[in-house]
């Protein structure tokens, strides 16, 4: 059995470890290329992008996948769409393994947003001192805005256009709570602006930012296709995949 994971998160990597070795499988993990140094997942790896619903179609049929699994980034919205449409072109049955999205606690201070646009808009009203986590791309909605100053954590160096004042620090989760508390306080943060990414990794801004009082401007997540099932961990999706075949399940305590 072929399995394709179209990955390059967490759970994508998780499900690779789980899946690695098992007999009777055939693993390729597919990474979109857009970080430099990505934590590679055992297995066959591929790396770039397929050229939309038709290069992805056509590689699940030159390499006779049977089963795809979309566990891309929340916000990678574009790819789950063609992977959507591929896979039901190619007749390979499709599952996506998406993470829980984050819910405001009592104390919590969000502001939601539809977009990185209207996130920046919200802004000015709410702080000076911003801390923005919404990664490298994007920054461009925020470049106008030079009454602030911007705190940038990503994994990679942001490229222009971005804020005319702004920090970089590069950095890769998880983050430790201890941690996002005194990075708060040495910056003099007042605002914190991200994504609804959901999972652990990154959730301690959300916890340090709600012991401040700071408010959060929480980008909500893009739209997803209809129709497909949806696993929440790893664990489910490994499970869905012995039900597919029929056969025994790896496998997930490892």
């Amino acid at each position: 059995m072929h399995v394709l994971i179209l990955g390059g998160t967490t759970e994508a990597r998780r499900l690779a470890e789980l899946l690695h070795g098992t007999p009777g499988t055939r693993l390729t993990s597919s990474l979109a290329g857009r970080v430099a140094g990505p934590r590679l997942p055992p297995g066959q790896v591929r790396v770039g992008g397929f050229g939309g619903t038709e290069g992805l179609t056509a590689w699940l049929v030159d390499h006779a996948v049977d089963a795809l699994i979309d566990a891309t980034h929340p916000f990678a919205g574009t790819i789950s769409f063609h992977a959507a449409r591929a896979a039901a072109t190619a007749h390979v049955p499709l599952l996506a393994l998406r993470r829980p999205g984050w819910v405001p606690v009592a104390g919590d201070r969000w502001h939601e947003a539809a977009s990185l646009e209207a996130a920046a808009e919200m802004l000015p009203a709410l702080g000076r001192r911003v801390f923005l986590t919404t990664g490298r791309t994007g920054l461009a909605a925020f470049a106008a805005l030079d009454d602030l100053w911007f705190l940038v954590r990503s994994v990679d160096a942001p490229e222009p256009p971005h804020p005319r004042a702004m920090e970089v620090l590069l950095d890769r989760g998880p983050f430790a709570l201890d941690g996002e508390r005194a990075l708060l306080r040495r910056h003099r943060i007042d605002v914190l602006v991200t994504k609804d990414s959901g999972g652990a990794a990154t959730a301690p801004k959300l916890t340090a930012a709600r012991e401040a009082g700071l408010p959060v401007v929480m980008v909500r997540r893009p739209a997803v296709p209809g129709g497909v099932p949806v696993a929440t961990g790893p664990e489910q999706a490994v499970r869905w995949l012995g039900e597919l075949t029929g056969g025994p399940v790896p496998p997930t305590g490892g």
